[in-house]
């Protein structure tokens, strides 16, 4: 079985309100949809993150794409890794691993779906199996006022979440105002906050000290994610656990924190590592390093959240409260299976591949949104 060709779309999905985090508002994910045929008949599917720019990202994964024709799709770590040193390494940028992990993620992916339809399998089942069978997500509530988000808070806790989960950064004020109101809702239910690199080490431990009354479960990422040091700093005087997470891509990444003891936890996503081979290879150095993996989401469809939660299912030291985007979006792209959270989990998904199916009304709906979006911004 060779690829034959490999198709990139553009895609604009909305969301139903807007994102609000600690770096700005967001209304919309913008993917580039990976279609990957073989001369079999097997075709694979899988997205790459839009950002920062969907014209460039779309253009360095059609030329990866070019490298893969006529190649085994099996082989997706070496074709994967001969695209990110043909398409960074070789030409001057090589400290790119971050920026190019994110663009060939999609690729990846895809490639992984390929290998499970061709196998009958679900891409788990290539991966030595599930070890689990419900992958569990915490509740994220969204608005831009704390009586917005303690009433989506209450929301999550009626469909059975366990973990609630608040982005705070957004200053110190309205950061206290946010957290009293969301707890004094959701009682004595867990409470993760995460200020997405907002603080210096001054002021993170400032706001960690107040925050830490309302009893929170852990703080993500609370410093800028090109310094280590920061965060390890602010982990040592902490009162309260510390996730990193901006700062985490590569399997290389998760060894210096493992190895400074900069973090209690690890948050970590397919399109931050460039796809399922390494991120399995980075929870493994968490797993040896006896901390856990909780799941990261981006800007993301249900394409994604499939295959998350297939590399999570063979995961030993997975988190109980994983990231959960597909509430986020107006209107997703898969037709089945139903995404829909229970009691705060999702089923392992069976498969074959990445165990999904495409609704193609729905593609081209957001295929036409990023064509009328990009025609206003480029006017």
């Amino acid at each position: 079985m060779r690829i034959s060709a490999i198709n990139t779309i553009p895609l604009r999905l909305p969301y139903k309100k807007p994102f609000h985090w600690a770096q700005g508002v967001v209304d919309a994910a913008e993917v580039i949809l990976v279609e990957v045929r073989t001369d079999s008949g097997i075709v694979g599917y899988g997205e790459s993150i839009g950002s920062p720019s969907s014209v460039a990202v779309q253009d360095l994964l059609n030329q990866a794409a070019a490298l893969c024709l006529d190649q085994n799709p099996f082989d997706s770590a070496r074709l994967t890794q001969s695209a990110y040193q043909q398409l960074f390494a070789a030409q001057g940028t090589c400290s790119s691993p971050h920026f190019g992990a994110q663009v060939l993620a999609g690729l990846e992916m895809a490639l992984w779906d390929v290998a499970g339809k061709a196998s009958g399998c679900a891409v788990h089942q290539l991966l030595g199996g599930a070890v689990r069978e419900h992958i569990q997500y915490f509740g994220f509530p969204q608005g831009g006022s704390p009586e917005e988000l303690s009433n989506e808070a209450r929301a999550w806790l009626e469909l059975g979440s366990e973990v609630i989960y608040l982005k705070v950064g957004r200053g110190e004020a309205v950061d206290m105002a946010n957290v009293e109101q969301v707890r004094a809702v959701i009682g004595n239910k867990r409470l993760r906050i995460d200020a997405n690199e907002a603080w210096d080490p001054l002021t993170a431990s400032r706001m960690i000290r107040k925050l830490a009354a309302f009893d929170i479960e852990f703080v993500e990422q609370p410093t800028r994610s090109d310094s280590l040091s920061a965060l390890a700093q602010v982990k040592r005087s902490s009162p309260v656990p510390i996730a990193a997470d901006q700062l985490v891509f590569t399997p290389e990444d998760v060894y210096e924190v493992c190895l400074r003891q900069a973090a209690d936890v690890i948050v970590l996503g397919l399109h931050e590592t460039g796809g399922i081979t390494n991120f399995r290879k980075a929870a493994s150095i968490a797993e040896a390093a006896g901390i856990r993996i909780c799941l990261h989401g981006l800007y993301e469809t249900g394409i994604t959240t499939c295959a998350t939660n297939q590399v999570a299912a063979t995961l030993p030291n997975l988190d109980d409260g994983n990231q959960y985007m597909n509430h986020l979006l107006d209107e997703d792209i898969i037709e089945t299976p139903n995404l829909d959270l229970r009691n705060g989990e999702l089923s392992v998904i069976c498969g074959p591949g990445l165990g999904f199916e495409l609704d193609w009304d729905a593609v081209n709906r957001a295929k036409e949104s990023h064509r009328q979006f990009s025609a206003r911004h480029s006017a």
